[in-house]
């Protein structure tokens, strides 16, 4: 569970890669260890936008960063002010303290995630209806370990400085690791061409059901759009706000409308118009205000059931994404409680 823990740090320049590659390099060997899905999920998971948040050379970095900009937040590079928020992006650092915890067994199983591990100590991982099979350790392939572990790492690595180098645009990077293992796959004769191009299409089978739950996740985005919700939640948080109050307000109000509607990044277009000429009236710190938006984002990110990050998680890991949003609950509102106490605690010592 550490090792995976790790991985996920490790992947950390886009959510989405992070909760495929992680889950797909790691759930054999949990599976060995009577670890069970579920909680490998939740590992995966908390380990991928909560992550992305807390690294610049991330897509949501960049993201958000220019949106800050857009949205005059600062008078200097966007990237800056983000930079200098990073402290107070508390749902992430919290998020990665409790998956140590529950690694190391000094948190217990919470709720569900406890018949799960029951369940997988006694020999049975993956639950009753998820979509994936055990894999036998004679049917695992064979061969040199270090040459194993290059032949991962370097792919990752490869995406890693691509997509940087194109200004971290993960499209490019793909197509540029997806060359590159290819090739690397060749020289080495580990397979033959067609069987690396039939492992390929395999893969966009198998995200077609997650990008289906992840396109009805965008539909419901845009009802409570259109119904105003976000707006309407602000609002009526307007009158009662203060300096000290509003880090704290902006997590719980922006971690709601998340985790309601699905979408990490779509209410932040709409609200960070709405919630930086809120904190600039107010003359709150913005890098702790900019820190509770991001908060929230990779909460609602981490705890919606149907978020895209996830349904990945859920999918790359082999369990149901209502398997893995039941046993996931717990941790993550356990993070919302601690996170939501920092930002009180930090709203009346800084202002």
């Amino acid at each position: 569970m550490l090792s995976t823990a790790a991985l996920g740090v490790l992947i950390f320049i886009d959510d989405y890669l992070n909760a495929l590659a992680t889950s797909a390099a790691m759930k054999r060997l949990t599976d060995r260890f009577g670890v069970s899905r579920e909680k490998l999920a939740y590992i995966v998971d908390s380990t991928a936008a909560p992550i992305c948040i807390l690294v610049p050379l991330s897509t949501w970095a960049v993201y958000f960063a220019e949106l800050l900009e857009t949205n005059a937040a600062t008078e200097g590079p966007g990237m800056w002010l983000y930079i200098q928020s990073i402290p107070f992006m508390l749902y992430g650092w919290v998020a990665m303290g409790l998956v140590i915890l529950v690694a190391l067994g000094l948190l217990p199983d919470l709720g569900p995630m406890k018949a799960a591990e029951v369940r997988a100590r006694q020999g049975q991982p993956i639950p009753d209806g998820a979509p994936d099979t055990s894999l036998s350790d004679d049917a695992l392939p064979r061969g040199r370990p270090w040459v194993g572990v290059f032949n991962f790492l370097a792919p990752m690595a490869v995406l890693i400085g691509a997509s940087a180098y194109f200004e971290i645009d993960l499209l490019k990077g793909v197509i540029v690791a997806t060359l590159f293992t290819l090739v690397l796959y060749l020289i080495q004769r580990l397979a033959t061409f067609n069987t690396l191009m039939d492992a390929i299409m395999d893969g966009f089978r198998t995200m077609m059901l997650p990008l289906a739950i992840v396109a009805v996740g965008f539909v419901l985005r845009e009802i409570n759009d259109q119904l105003g919700m976000t707006s309407f939640m602000i609002d009526a948080l307007s009158p009662y706000l203060t300096k000290a109050l509003l880090p704290a307000l902006v997590f719980l109000s922006m971690a709601v409308v998340v985790f309601a509607t699905g979408s990490s990044w779509g209410v932040f277009v709409i609200s960070i118009p709405i919630v930086i000429p809120m904190a600039q009236h107010l003359d709150a710190p913005m890098p702790l205000v900019v820190g509770a938006l991001l908060s929230a984002s990779s909460f609602g990110s981490h705890a919606c059931f149907f978020s895209d990050s996830s349904v990945l998680s859920a999918q790359g890991s082999g369990c149901l994404p209502m398997q893995h949003g039941l046993t996931q609950f717990p941790y993550a509102l356990l993070g919302a409680l601690v996170t939501t106490a920092g930002f009180l605690a930090l709203g009346f010592a800084l202002t």
